[in-house]
């Protein structure tokens, strides 16, 4: 209270005596403090229809085809659209959400995933003096720091490194980011610093040497997108409104006014498409949030409409995590092309990218390869020659597109708006475009505020700046200590529960299954490499999971992760959801064929497939290639396509050959190119392609001096 009248007495003297007087960081607590306390406020007032348990997707179509009209209905189930679903519910808005896919299906988990500003917008504001990209950056830098605070389980700060080649780029950079730092003011993560070159090797060693001068070091947010689209989209369902995933809009349902006699948007003629069964939504507010399929819903409100959508295409790919540290990312602010890529550490492996191209709009874009070997070629100028960056060990790469758009108000249709924009058509169709996955919040904000004062909604003010997010409450650091030690779970398994689920993390351990083992107690591997439970599978169905791709793609990240991995797991994926869902044998079929095509296609898998053999160089005749074909398939006896230890141990224990496990792993690490834990048919006949020529690999006189045996049985 003291404190509370001292600041008002020195207000008016300025900030600067505020912060003499108190400190800066006094200063800066205190405010952070009085918005926690407003954001306590604000949740106070709200209740939780659902708090205890979600409704199922059956009550929520039940919901959606019962009740006489809605409020809001939002079109688009991915960040924005879920955004503008918990916006509208907490206004005490009757609402409801359908997404034609699953949630998060589309760009919104194809993401970089950072929860950034955008240090080169902030680059560009400066350079060309534009004001529109300066207030872009200082929202986005304030919807950082909400969205790392109302999510603390799925988002971090996260250290990024700029290195510097030239003496005269350390003074110009360094500038820059301490103007981003500025912008952020009191919500700047962490100041940013200048390394010397050593500090800057010790910190990333993987980093070129040659003529580093320096490094500098910037904080922005990271975060699981596809688990935070969801989070928001599940938030929305527990404050009550009505969402499913799934539900395509078949066309919009019109109204004439009776007194203009104009046509009026009134809801959506919705198809289910797991049944296929059609059924109406009215709606005061129809939301078009559809992201690159903007134009499309567009066109259904009025087939005249100009486009206003422009998709580009990103392309990421994930590598092994020995690529960068554990937490320390890139930045490679000018590539050769002019563009920007960042080369980030994420669930402990190494993501890179971004492309920017311009494509069509497609619901299921693929990664190309040309794309692929440019972010490795960009990746290769900033690593050490000692750092091999091959094509190998690409583990997975996906494509996201950005729906760019140009503002269908502004005089001149062809320049991109580098914001989003909000549009309302003449029959109340309420339209929110483009932006950032950052301000996904704000944007909503704006959209919901639009709507409300366009079509006379009768709404409270924006409740969402704070509002904490499905899993947040009850989540603290040290929360997988307890999952341990009530449950007897993994270490591993523990954290990655409490990083996914939060709070919601001793609902999962609750399905975890027994292992029969004496540690861990429950929670058996989906995979053996990664932390993910059949359990998850499980509580994945809670969550709205439908298909086998919801659970590797979104509730569980292991399609983006790593494919082969992915396609390991999905037979028993299948499996529980077949039994959970009482899915029949053709269903079961079905979903695991359309698992496999996604990755296969979406997820990189034919990319780095064809690129091995391609780039194998594999010099043998077909009768050696069938030959030793029929060697590897001794080892691989259940036709995985690909050999682990396991497999290696038991065919050694058939013929009384013994090996201790530590250098039977060194012996497979030799020939395992992609560093996943397999050595697969394309690895397996590259190495004997070495062992054929007449200077024999290293590799192979490695595997001679360990056992001449196992050489003959693999190789020979």
């Amino acid at each position: 209270m003291a404190f509370r009248k001292a600041l008002k007495r020195t207000a008016v003297v300025g900030g600067g005596a505020v912060a003499a007087a108190f400190g800066l960081s006094q200063l800066i607590e205190y405010r952070k403090t009085q918005a926690r306390l407003a954001h306590v406020a604000a949740e106070a007032e709200l209740k939780v229809p659902f708090a205890d348990e979600l409704p199922t997707r059956q009550a929520q179509l039940a919901a959606l085809k019962n009740t006489e009209e809605f409020d809001v209905l939002v079109v688009g189930g991915g960040a924005t659209g879920a955004g503008c679903a918990l916006d509208a519910v907490t206004r005490n808005l009757k609402t409801a959400l359908v997404e034609r896919n699953d949630f998060s299906s589309g760009t919104s988990s194809r993401s970089t995933k950072l929860i950034h500003g955008g240090v080169r917008y902030l680059q560009k504001a400066i350079m060309q003096l534009d004001y529109e990209q300066y207030m872009m950056v200082k929202e986005a830098l304030h919807e950082r720091a909400n969205l790392l605070e109302i999510a603390p389980h799925l988002s971090a700060p996260l250290p990024i490194m700029l290195p510097v080649y030239k003496w005269w780029q350390l003074p110009y950079y360094w500038a820059g980011i301490k103007m981003y730092d500025l912008v952020a003011g009191i919500q700047c993560l962490k100041s940013s610093y200048v390394l010397s070159k050593t500090k800057a090797l010790e910190l990333f060693p993987m980093l070129k040497k040659d003529k580093l001068v320096g490094a500098i070091v910037y904080y922005d947010g990271q975060h699981n997108d596809a688990r935070m689209n969801l989070a928001i989209a599940l938030s929305a369902a527990r404050y009550g409104a009505a969402v499913a995933n799934y539900t395509e809009v078949v066309h919009l349902l019109k109204t004439k006014d009776q007194q203009t006699g104009v046509e009026k948007v009134c809801g959506a003629r919705c198809r289910d498409v797991i049944t296929g069964q059609e059924f109406d939504v009215k709606a005061k507010c129809v939301i078009n949030a559809t992201g690159p399929f903007t134009d499309a819903l567009r066109k259904m409100d009025n087939q005249k409409t100009q486009n206003i959508c422009q998709p580009s295409a990103g392309v990421h790919i994930v590598i092994p995590g020995y690529y960068s540290p554990d937490n320390m990312g890139l930045l490679d602010p000018a590539t050769s092309d002019g563009r920007v890529i960042f080369f980030l550490p994420w669930e402990k492996m190494t993501i890179a990218g971004t492309t920017d191209t311009p494509t069509n709009v497609t619901a299921h874009p693929i990664p190309g390869e040309d794309d692929i070997n440019f972010i490795l070629r960009e990746v290769r100028n900033y690593l050490s020659p000692d750092v091999e960056v091959r094509r190998g060990d690409v583990l997975a790469a996906w494509s996201g597109i950005r729906p760019l758009v140009t503002d269908p108000s502004s005089k001149d249709t062809q320049s991109i708006c580098r914001n989003h924009i909000v549009s309302i058509s003449d029959s109340g169709l309420v339209t929110i475009a483009g932006g950032k996955w950052t301000t996904y919040r704000s944007m909503a904000e704006e959209t919901l505020d639009a709507a409300v004062k366009a079509l006379g909604l009768s709404a409270e003010s924006c409740k969402t700046v704070g509002l904490m997010l499905e899993g947040a409450k009850g989540w603290t650091p040290t929360l997988y200590i307890r999952l341990v030690q009530d449950y007897g779970l993994e270490n591993e398994v523990a954290q990655h529960l409490a990083a996914t689920y939060g709070g919601k993390a001793f609902d999962v351990a609750k399905m975890a299954q027994v292992t029969g083992q004496r540690w861990p107690i429950v929670g058996k591997r989906l995979v053996s490499e990664f932390p993910y439970i059949e359990g998850e599978v499980l509580y994945a169905i809670k969550e709205y999971a439908c298909t086998a791709i919801d659970v590797i793609a979104r509730r569980t990240r292991l399609g983006f992760l790593n494919v082969q991995a992915a396609d390991e797991a999905l037979p028993r994926i299948v499996q529980i959801m077949g039994k959970e869902l009482d899915w029949s044998q053709e269903r079961r079929t079905a979903e695991l064929e359309a698992a496999k095509k996604f990755l296969y296609h979406e997820m990189g898998y034919r990319s780095r497939s064809e690129q091995l053999t391609k780039t194998s160089e594999i010099n043998l005749d077909y009768q050696e290639v069938i030959r030793y074909k029929k060697r590897f398939h001794k080892f691989d006896k259940e036709s995985k396509g690909f050999i682990t230890t396991v497999d290696v141990q038991q065919v050694l224990e058939s013929i009384n050959v013994h090996i201790d496990e530590n250098s039977l792993h060194e012996i497979l690490n030799e020939v395992d190119l992609n560093k996943n834990g397999q050595v697969e048919i394309d690895e397996f006949l590259q190495m004997k392609r070495r062992t054929t020529q007449s200077d024999e690999s290293l590799t192979f006189l490695r595997l001679l001096s360990y056992n001449h045996v196992l050489c003959c049985s693999l190789c020979s």
